[in-house]
């Protein structure tokens, strides 16, 4: 079954509000629009239930099953277990709490395997480890391609490595890295994963539990949801770092890497990420069984139809004398984040864009070292297209045609 693209923008109180009409919206990389669900609960919260949670009385009690919803819910999707999900302030704080974590644990002369394909935020808080006298090696991407090869990573490894880092895909170069595949490779050395899914998850949540890795994590606000970062630790390597939250949490797996007091109604709205996904799944005749079951029928919806518009988009640019298309031009490896080289400045070019109504990017995005790794110059920047499942044939028609006019 095809994804019903009109039942699916029906859930996004985006498309129908005023001020927004007119306008496509093709910078999804840098955070997506909330769906109905998550806005219901967050109001709800907000008015009925923002009270100390986990208290004796009524509102107190449903504030703390509503949290508790949230976590369970997300995990299951994601098939781990409920205490492996943990929610924090954002991808970056937590990644910062588990560098903390890690370099406690880790000796001097250790060391950890790195990209130059990530977004900052799960590679500069491993890097300033070699502070401490951990080794920092980099995984470096293909120059010209941007692509991250398996067999390089493995000649990077021996015993004293002890964690890999590497984004399910980056937010500039869109490639699809086989996590389970370097997975395997890393776990095989003895080293642990961590991998960044914030560019992934937007086109759908990924099976954790099947995938492989130790840790991994992507941002609410990028699936549809409220700005919390959501993050799953395997217990094993869970209950071997040490706890940085209040010692008195430390018998609690999910409270022992966020050391702040969680945003009670934001992590409460998070389980309207979970109703998103029950809507599509039911709507869609999806299966009936397991809660990773249904994210496993609903992201494969989402991917069919992302690449269905996606494709398009990348023979449309990817002959273009004056572009240079970072990553794949095969919609079926990557997600629909389309990051452009130009020969003027990217931002320059997103605002010609916003003048024929199309919104999107242009900049570094956060990702200077990929960029400096495929020649692309910083103060020039790329243009940056991303859409996900809700976007419309319409809308990338829209698109085409202003950057035909642009380019």
């Amino acid at each position: 079954m095809a994804l019903d693209i009109e039942f699916v923008r029906g859930q996004f109180p985006a498309f129908s509000e005023p001020s927004l009409q007119g306008q496509a919206f093709f910078e999804n990389a840098g955070g997506s629009y909330t769906c109905a669900p998550v806005i219901d609960r967050l109001s709800r919260y907000y008015t009925q239930r923002k009270v100390q949670p986990y208290g004796p009385y009524e509102a107190s009690r449903l504030a703390g099953e509503e949290m508790d919803e949230a976590r369970r819910r997300m995990a299951a999707i994601l098939g781990v277990e409920t205490d492996e999900l943990s929610f924090g302030p954002s991808t970056t704080q937590n990644t910062y709490v588990l560098a903390q974590a890690f370099g406690a644990w880790m000796q001097p002369g250790e060391a950890i395997v790195v990209t130059n394909q990530d977004h900052e935020a799960n590679s500069g808080p491993w890097r300033r480890l070699a502070d401490r006298g951990i080794e920092i090696r980099e995984w470096k991407v293909d120059p010209d391609s941007g692509h991250l090869d398996p067999s390089e990573l493995e000649n990077l490894l021996d015993e004293s490595v002890r964690l890999v880092c590497f984004p399910h895909c980056s937010n500039v170069v869109g490639e699809i890295n086989p996590v389970t595949e370097i997975t395997a490779i890393a776990h095989a050395a003895g080293a642990f994963v961590c991998v960044d899914g914030v560019s992934y998850a937007p086109h759908g949540f990924a099976n954790v539990g099947r995938l492989g890795p130790d840790i991994y994590m992507f941002s609410a606000y990028k699936t549809y949801g409220p700005h919390q970062g959501v993050m799953v630790i395997r217990r094993a390597l869970g209950q071997m770092l040490p706890n940085q939250g209040h010692w008195f949490n430390g018998d609690t797996l999910y409270k022992r890497f966020t050391p702040a007091g969680p945003d009670h109604a934001q992590v409460a709205a998070c389980a309207g990420m979970a109703d998103y996904v029950d809507m599509l799944n039911a709507h869609h005749d999806g299966p009936s069984g397991k809660p990773s079951d249904k994210g496993s029928h609903v992201h494969d919806l989402m991917r069919a139809h992302e690449i269905e518009l996606l494709q398009p988009l990348l023979d449309a640019v990817r002959d273009r004398n004056a572009v240079r298309l970072i990553g794949p031009s095969d919609a079926a490896l990557r997600a629909p984040t389309v990051a452009l080289a130009l020969n003027r400045n990217a931002g320059a070019v997103a605002a010609e864009l916003a003048a024929r109504g199309i919104m999107a990017g242009g900049g570094d995005f956060y990702a200077g070292r990929v960029l400096d790794a495929v020649g692309v110059r910083p103060e020039d920047g790329v243009l940056r297209l991303s859409f996900t499942h809700y976007t419309s044939q319409a809308e990338l028609d829209q698109l085409l045609t202003a950057l035909d006019e642009v380019l």
